[in-house]
């Protein structure tokens, strides 16, 4: 391609706003790839006519050559017949013809080298597209490649991860609230549940000493003693073992010795008062 023709095209993808179409290097490599197959059919072209202009000497040589051996056939002839200058005019025209097969010889030659040549610069052209073509559909693949690893790249640009760093920190801090929350209720359950028992322990042990004082009063009762009356606010009275007993303040002997009963009763006394 003539730089005519790139520059044509070039103005034209500028006109028709195609610029970013003509840099893709996908295009540009099958541009070269066609320019490459485009020169190698135009150098065929002029190979088939190198090779035929070759041909073309390659006849008149031989004709000139025919030519010259029709001569000096005809030289001979007329020398044989004894006309010398009818053989002499042959000769004449023999030499003409000689320098003219001379000089088609040489460009004969020339035409061959130059034939074969274009031969092997056919033959190196054909490698070099082969070469081309497949370092074309290499860069391709890289190119392929690239445009992928770029679209890659730019769906994890667009990836957007949420920073909610204070939603996690209240939910957190509620949880926290909420446990702890719970676990106080749970003690202040379990406080109300001991409550509860030391009361249930306070009147079972009211209900063992009725229970025992019971018992005593009845095992006074079937001693024939009376229970004896008694006041924790005032003086503790002893009571007397088979009548009464007059106080010291009356003229009497003195209090009497206090009695088991009396012992235990007053203990048991102390040991409600304390409660």
């Amino acid at each position: 391609m003539n730089v005519l023709t790139r520059m044509w095209r070039y103005m034209r993808a500028l006109i028709m706003g195609k610029m970013d179409e003509w840099e893709d290097p996908e295009i540009i490599l099958n541009e070269a790839v066609r320019e490459m197959r485009e020169n190698q059919i135009k150098n065929r072209e002029l190979a088939v006519q190198a090779i035929t202009q070759k041909n073309n000497l390659q006849a008149e040589v031989d004709k000139e050559t025919r030519m010259v051996a029709e001569l000096e056939r005809k030289a001979i002839t007329a020398v044989q017949a004894g006309n010398r200058d009818i053989a002499k005019q042959f000769l004449k025209e023999k030499a003409l013809h000689e320098q003219t097969l001379q000089n088609m010889q040489t460009s004969l030659a020339q035409a061959q080298d130059a034939s074969e040549k274009v031969k092997v610069a056919i033959r190196q052209e054909e490698d070099r597209i082969r070469e081309r073509t497949a370092q074309a559909l290499a860069q391709k693949a890289q190119l392929k490649q690239a445009q992928i690893q770029i679209k890659i790249n730019k769906a994890l640009d667009q990836f957007q991860f949420s920073d909610n760093e204070q939603q996690w920190t209240r939910a957190n801090e509620r949880i926290t609230s909420m446990q702890s929350e719970a676990a106080a209720r749970a003690e202040v359950a379990g406080t109300s549940i001991d409550s509860k028992l030391r009361e249930m322990e306070v009147s079972s042990m009211d209900v063992e000493a009725d229970r025992q004082l019971a018992e005593l009063e009845a095992k006074m009762s079937l001693g024939g003693t009376p229970a004896p009356n008694y006041n924790t606010a005032s003086a503790q009275q002893v009571q007397t073992v088979g009548g009464g007993a007059a106080p010291a303040a009356n003229g009497g002997t003195g209090a009497q010795p206090e009695s088991e009963i009396d012992r235990q009763l007053r203990e048991l006394e102390d040991k409600l008062n304390k409660k």
